[in-house]
């Protein structure tokens, strides 16, 4: 640990402190592989000098465990201006645990709390921290559940589009392949030609019938195909990226919880578009390592849900495409955060006259789901 001059021994992190919420869905949800009806929030804060920092992911409840009883003894202590020394603490932290899955998304909610601790005690926003490429970042509706029937599918897929102003909305697909272009068609039918249509397989398909599904979404002017098989058949998904129609790009990456999954998904020439969740690939830290590497491929970045959190990163990032402004996600930060974003004619903005992340915990309605 680097010994503290006069200043940082007053920017040491004093204490840290976690929690995780059980958020039930306002209707049963499912993708291509799963169902669900609640959502797992496990938050972080850490305190230094008069101020503290918020972190978050949506991960499963054993993250605290980790957060608690590894990481909080790894970072207690340092300077929290050095965010990298309290990184790679936390990495080698976790050695013996395994570093992908939970514990990732354990260090991910831990760093982000680092960086906006940081941000607040220099009293600046953390888009403006990290140095803004651009001023707001376009969003595209997500949801389209498998369980949604038809009329709950065009109206919310509908509603992005003409009340958002989102030029792309993208739906769930292959838990039931037959009916899926007869939802695909209703999507479109919904959204009009003026707007992209995004397809999300979450991996439910195998290669070949990927590949057939790929021409007919493609006739439906379906222009990006995700997980269209499983995330780690990478030479599955170069196979898809190969063969696609012009005009679709496959994107893959939110499964991604480590700088070197990143990088093996693009020497192997899988993706058209980097995906990166930094709720699980290493938070701020991780997420700008992700961003690195695909400026290296020469690739887009696109951010996989938590819209608020992804919104600064993705401000921070010159190759950064879009943000998935996720229908769960998006509900559960305005239902709890203050200071939470949302869409205004298709963009999102930080709030660059709130340090920090610019979000707080609405304690009182929080306390209503707490595990």
């Amino acid at each position: 640990m680097p010994r503290f001059t006069r200043r940082n021994a007053n920017t040491a992190i004093r204490r840290l402190t976690s929690a995780v919420y059980q958020i039930p869905t306002d209707a049963p949800e499912s993708d291509g592989t799963i169902e669900w009806t609640s959502t797992t929030l496990v938050t972080v804060e850490v305190a230094a000098a008069d101020s503290c920092g918020l972190g978050y992911s949506y991960t499963g409840a054993g993250a605290r465990n980790i957060i608690d009883e590894v990481l909080a003894p790894a970072v207690c202590g340092r300077d929290v201006m050095a965010t990298a020394a309290a990184y790679d603490a936390m990495v080698h932290a976790v050695r013996n645990v395994g570093r992908p899955g939970l514990a990732s998304s354990a260090i991910s909610a831990v760093d982000v709390a680092i960086w906006d601790l940081k941000a607040k005690l220099l009293d600046v926003s953390l888009a403006a921290l990290l140095g803004p490429a651009r001023d707001r970042v376009a969003a595209y509706g997500s949801g389209g559940f498998t369980s949604y029937d038809e009329r709950r599918l065009r109206d919310q897929l509908a509603r992005w589009v003409r009340d958002d102003g989102c030029r792309a909305v993208k739906m769930k697909v292959g838990r039931v392949p037959d009916a899926d272009l007869v939802r695909v068609r209703t999507a479109r039918d919904a959204i009009g030609a003026g707007a992209e249509l995004f397809v999300d397989a979450n991996g439910a398909y195998d290669r070949k019938q990927a590949l057939r599904f790929a021409e007919l979404f493609a006739s439906l002017g379906v222009t990006w195909f995700e997980e269209p098989v499983s995330a780690d058949d990478h030479d599955g998904l170069r196979l898809l990226r190969d063969r696609a129609p012009a005009g679709m790009r496959v994107a893959v990456g939110e499964y991604g919880y480590d700088p070197y999954y990143f990088r093996r998904l693009l020497g192997h020439g899988a993706v058209d578009v980097l995906q990166a969740d930094a709720t699980r690939c290493g938070g701020v830290t991780g997420f700008l390592q992700a961003a690195a590497l695909a400026d290296a491929w020469n690739l887009p970045l696109s951010a996989h849900t938590a819209p608020s959190l992804h919104t600064p990163l993705c401000c921070a990032v010159g190759r950064a495409l879009n943000v998935e402004y996720f229908y769960d996600h998006a509900r559960i930060e305005r239902m709890l955060f203050d200071g939470a974003r949302v869409v205004r004619a298709g963009m999102l903005e930080p709030d660059y006259s709130r340090p920090g992340l610019g979000l707080e915990l609405k304690r009182e309605d929080a306390a209503r789901f707490a595990a």
